[in-house]
């Protein structure tokens, strides 16, 4: 069992805020701005702190880079995604978030390749022409001086993207909105659902689970048709859906089946663009109230664009573009926090973590751990420019997870947000509305509260670039 800073195992602890009586630290777990709570008792408590629910529920969260290591990584083996996935189980299956052991390492096996470097640069180009169209678009709206819904607009990008990359052109418009409000749907059912730690009345919560149900039916119908009329004609293309139609086990030459595709299908929707369109809306919010930065990062894109359409190979190029989007992932991881449960007895920091205990995984603590990062509340992308991040440990930095669970999509997303982006600052100038705030959403996601209404002013027109 590795172990951290002890060299014994520890029956203490670890360090606790006063309970109360009966219901000991729910509060803490039900407040309406956990992250912020959380955030707090660590300030007061440091790298690791306990919570207890009921006398029965032990939580454990974590902040430090050692301890998210170990983990994430160094013992693994040891913390399984439990329970806290059940309220998104029945949604996305045994795809990749949610599976566990020999079947996660198969799954993951088989799918790895469609995400090397190589490989994501060939889906590039499904980036680049998505993002120029919906700018072509932009240039229409700037020229009659309407402003643009930033959040809403990217979520519409990434999902637009997502959905080229795993079906080329399968789906037609009215099909991809209608999957985008679906899934927009079960996301919201499912966070209300995850912050009701306890809750007595789910068995009569008669219209939620209707709703539910239904959504998840109207996904399957439409995942089920494409996955039938792919496999009954035939032909190849450079999309997602064909690699997991083709992807074999090496040890057994298996393939998966219809379930294991439409699996990994939702959980690709679910997580292939909230998490960019999220980074993508924050960094673009960030650089309106930083008109220094937003030059730099316009000056990049003209030196290294010099009034062209960007190809996959300007991505390496764009590094200040790319620390801009990096850094605000770390401002605003879009999964604040993920749990795990300890199968047997551990010790972290020289605590004791319980078997069957829940350990929470702090991600937005750790990215404004000030132990770690010089005044982490405010935005300086010059923090992940190559020469600042050398002697950084390499869990202090975490919006895809860490160890071998790492999202398999974190190259394929900070592609997506650098080049689009770039495209972005190439094009229009972004100026947030008066009084904007910049406020995340409490619940689920740290995606921002506002829509963020903005100016766009025309920089470049799209006609008068080069390809």
């Amino acid at each position: 069992m590795a172990q951290i800073n002890i060299e014994s195992p520890s029956r203490l602890l670890p360090p606790q805020p006063a309970r109360w009586p009966i219901i000991g630290h729910m509060n803490y777990l039900t407040s309406g701005e956990m992250y912020k709570t959380f955030l707090n008792l660590h300030r007061e408590l440091g790298d690791i702190f306990y919570l207890n629910v009921l006398n029965k529920r032990e939580v454990i969260v974590v902040r430090s880079p050692q301890a998210l290591q170990h983990v994430l990584q160094m013992n693994n083996k040891n913390y399984i995604k439990g329970e806290e996935l059940d309220v998104v189980r029945p949604l996305i299956g045994q795809g990749l978030f949610t599976s566990e052991g020999d079947y996660w390492r198969r799954q993951r096996r088989m799918m790895q390749p469609a995400f090397h470097r190589k490989q994501i640069a060939l889906l590039a180009q499904v980036m680049i022409d998505t993002t120029a169209e919906m700018l072509e678009r932009w240039g229409t709206l700037a020229r009659s001086g309407q402003p643009v819904k930033i959040q809403s607009e990217m979520m519409a990008l990434t999902m637009e993207i997502v959905t080229r990359t795993l079906f080329t052109n399968s789906l037609e418009r009215d099909e991809i909105d209608a999957m985008s409000d679906n899934i927009g749907l079960l996301l919201s059912i499912i966070t209300h659902r995850g912050e009701r730690i306890i809750d007595p009345l789910s068995k009569f919560r008669f219209q939620e689970k209707k709703a539910f149900d239904d959504g998840i039916a109207k996904a399957d119908q439409l995942v089920y048709r494409l996955i039938e009329e792919r496999r009954k004609s035939g032909i190849r293309q450079d999309d997602l859906l064909d690699m997991l139609l083709h992807a074999e086990d090496a040890d057994t030459g298996e393939k998966m089946n219809d379930r294991q595709i439409r699996d990994e299908v939702i959980t690709m929707f679910l997580a292939g663009h909230e998490t960019t369109a999220i980074g993508l809306s924050w960094a673009l919010a960030q650089l309106s109230n930083h008109p220094d930065i937003w030059s730099k990062v316009k000056s990049e894109v003209d030196e290294v664009l010099g009034g062209r359409m960007p190809e996959a190979s300007h991505f390496t190029q764009l590094k200040y573009t790319q620390a801009v989007f990096q850094e605000s992932l770390r401002l605003y991881p879009p999964l604040p926090l993920t749990g795990r449960t300890a199968l047997e007895d551990d010790v972290i920091h020289g605590y004791r973590i319980p078997a069957g205990s829940q350990v929470l995984v702090n991600f937005y603590a750790a990215h404004h751990n000030p132990a770690v990062w010089i005044n982490p509340g405010s935005f300086e992308p010059d923090r992940f420019l190559p020469e600042n991040m050398i002697d950084r440990p390499r869990y202090a930095y975490v919006p895809f997870g860490g160890g071998p669970r790492q999202c398999i999509g974190n190259n394929f997303a900070l592609m997506e947000g650098t080049m689009a982006l770039a495209m972005i600052a190439q094009k229009f100038d972004v100026t947030l509305l008066p009084d904007v705030p910049l406020t995340p959403n409490a619940i689920g996601t740290l995606r921002p509260l506002s829509t963020l209404p903005a100016k766009l002013t025309v920089r470049m027109e799209m006609a008068n670039l080069v390809n």
